[in-house]
């Protein structure tokens, strides 16, 4: 077999073993979708009359403008049990078990991205059905949920790898689930539960220039069948641009710690 072909069959190697981490631990998983949806049932059944009045409608508008930024901050949360699973695996020793073992060395960043963005794309199919359940209604056309699902899917590879350089940098699990916060909080900073025009200048300007931002707008016009503008354009700069940053230090570090 060629060199990229052994590094397949590993990366799908170490794929298996983390969806099975996943299958045998599902609090990990079940946490990561459980925060936004509730966040999506306390915004609208508590808040969801009142700041739907103050965007021109009622709550079920506010659930419609609400849904896409509650699916984005969920792609975002997915980011902590990345940082802790590559973490866990750099302190509890079993790092030093692949170093002895004629494995290629990328497969083990490789199969944490991958199982995590495909526990990710899972938690947010979990919110979409919830907040369909509730009430949300989409005018997309079936093109339209394919390039939501490709957006969200970019979203998450970034975050991911940003994640997993957070957990090769983390001594312990606990720094590891503190690190990927910010990740977490930006969302809440964006347009994901208010219009960024409602805010004060000076937090107005940062949620527009902020990453989820364009990324919320693009998911939100994609799910209602509206422009989306250059939002698409600059959320897909962005993704590629923090999924650069983060394979790049990723690489850097986890080659230093092998060669210790």
């Amino acid at each position: 077999m060629s060199t990229l072909t052994y590094a397949v069959h590993d990366s799908m190697t170490m794929l298996r073993r983390n969806v099975k981490h996943a299958i045998r631990y599902p609090s990990v998983g079940l946490g990561s979708a459980m925060t936004p949806i509730l966040m999506l049932l306390l915004f609208v059944y508590a808040f969801g009359d009142s700041i739907g009045a103050g965007i021109g409608g009622g709550r079920d508008a506010y659930l419609n403008y609400l849904t896409p930024g509650i699916i984005i901050m969920g792609v975002a949360a997915g980011s902590m049990s990345t940082s802790i699973a590559v973490c866990t695996d750099m302190t509890e020793g079993i790092i030093n078990r692949f170093r002895t073992m004629n494995i290629t060395r990328s497969s083990f960043m490789t199969g944490h991205v991958i199982g995590s963005v495909v526990q990710t794309m899972l938690s947010a199919v979990l919110v979409v059905g919830v907040a369909l359940a509730v009430g949300f209604r989409s005018g997309a056309t079936p093109l339209e949920w394919l390039a939501a699902a490709g957006l969200l899917a970019a979203i998450a590879f970034a975050v991911t790898w940003l994640s997993t350089a957070l957990g090769l940098i983390s001594k312990t699990v606990e720094s590891a689930s503190n690190k990927p916060l910010l990740v977490q909080f930006l969302p809440f900073l964006g347009s994901a539960f208010v219009p960024a025009g409602s805010m004060s200048p000076g937090l107005r300007w940062f949620a527009e220039y902020q990453p989820f931002t364009p990324m919320t707008e693009t998911l939100r016009g994609l799910l209602s069948g509206s422009e989306i503008g250059n939002d698409g354009w600059i959320s897909l700069a962005w993704c590629a641009g923090i999924a650069l940053v983060g394979y790049v230090w990723a690489r850097s570090l986890f080659n230093s710690s092998t060669k210790r």
